[in-house]
């Protein structure tokens, strides 16, 4: 009888590590088991369903500066299987990215599907066995007795499996209590908090503006150290985009314990300071001196921004650069470097949302992603305490920790 490896988790951490262990090992028996009917649902809708399958970052100690959490683990797993690594995986398997201006790559199909096909036919080639609306309730760890099996998995239907080896890789849980069942073979467990989310503004004076956006806009809260920097979307409820969600990550935490609550701060000229702003409008007003204010955007703003901006600053639609009163020109600095923003909750940004949080980073061979506390038990993917920024980084620490585990179980 061959040993089996159960890889708990259908999304793209479980089938990289099933794909891995099966294609090293073909003796072994490779069973995955997803308790929904839906297989790398995830994947399908990433990226308005692009897929946004890693970044053109080839060194692993810069691709490690976008994890608000598991930075330093990923410095040491990135080497072993990073964004070039990935590139020719799916090169090797007949798909190829592109590389888009921001740096994010997507297959050159434009469409998740080519990724999630891709994943599903080297499965079936590799023989892993693909079992669906099967969830695992709970693994129980058998006596030495039972070698090869170490495990006993209990399942929903009633029945169970024996393994030799189990991979984790459920995803994230909003919840602790989602994490007990892990709890319950020693591990421990970071807090899970969201992360990637947007920011709800109900009073906002923007909100008529949803759908404007700008290249590049900072981002800061009041009373922290914390600032962001990227494109940035109004919406209807508030704001939105790279810089609100990379905002959103690097301050999980801090922002769950504020409740959501606070004054942001929006730079809508991105890196420029008062000082040099307060330059560039007196050059303005000789420049363009008979030109009115109201209808010459500065940076580039959309011009819809731009005179909400001179109307909240009171630049009335006729004064023209030369005319524009000092108290006037004072309020216009301060509204585009220091728009405040009374942020009043959160809300979950589409398909990116991911948890802050899960199973603790130093109970985990990193070279493996084996449990330290419980031989045999192995991790990857949301389940752990490591979540990135936008842009394939989520993608791509679930490709690394699939292929380390996939390729240590095969052993």
């Amino acid at each position: 009888m061959s040993e089996t490896v159960v890889v708990i988790g259908g999304g793209a951490a479980g089938f990289f590590g099933a794909i891995t262990c099966a294609e090293a090992n073909p003796a072994l028996r490779v069973v995955l088991l997803e308790k929904t009917t839906k297989l790398l649902s995830k994947v399908r809708v990433s990226g308005g369903g692009r897929c946004n399958v890693t970044h053109a970052c080839f060194q692993a100690s810069v691709f490690a500066q976008h994890y608000p959490r598991g930075l330093k683990a990923l410095k040491k797993m990135l080497p072993l299987f990073g964004a070039e690594d990935t590139v020719k995986w799916f090169q090797q398997r007949g798909v190829k990215l592109k590389t888009e201006p921001d740096g994010r790559m997507f297959p050159q199909s434009n469409s998740s599907e080519t990724i999630v096909e891709c994943l599903l036919n080297s499965a079936r080639k590799a023989g892993v066995e693909i079992r669906t609306s099967v969830a695992v309730q709970r693994i129980a760890p058998l006596p030495a007795s039972a070698l090869p099996d170490r495990f006993e998995l209990q399942l929903s239907n009633g029945s169970s499996i024996k393994a030799a080896r189990v991979l984790v890789s459920t995803g994230g849980s909003a919840k602790a209590e989602g994490y007990q069942w892990l709890q319950e073979l020693g591990h421990t467990v970071e807090p899970p908090v969201p992360s990637l989310f947007t920011l709800n503004v109900p009073q906002s004076s923007f909100k008529d503006l949803m759908g404007v956006s700008v290249p590049k806009a900072k981002v800061k809260l009041v009373g922290q150290k914390l600032e962001t920097e990227g494109p940035l979307l109004i919406t209807h409820w508030g704001l939105s985009g790279p810089a609100v969600l990379r905002f959103s990550a690097w301050g999980a935490r801090m922002l769950q314990e504020q409740k959501y609550q606070g004054t942001a701060l929006v730079n809508w000229t991105g890196n420029i300071t008062e000082e040099q702003l307060r330059a560039q409008l007196q050059e303005r007003r000789k420049s363009e001196a008979k030109k009115t204010v109201y209808t010459n955007s500065l940076f580039g703003l959309p011009n819809r921004l731009w005179q909400r901006i001179c109307e909240l600053s009171d630049v009335s639609e006729t004064v023209k650069w030369a005319e524009l009163p000092g108290k006037s020109q004072n309020k216009l600095i301060e509204y585009l470097i220091r728009t405040p923003f009374e942020v009043k909750g959160k809300t979950t940004f589409k398909e990116e949302f991911v948890t802050c949080g899960g199973i603790k980073l130093s109970e985990i061979n990193l070279a493996t992603m084996e449990s330290t506390k419980v031989t045999g038990l192995f991790f990857a993917g949301e389940v752990l305490d490591i979540d990135g920024i936008t842009g394939g980084f989520n993608f791509q620490a679930a490709w690394t920790g699939g292929y380390l585990a996939g390729r240590a179980m095969a052993v």
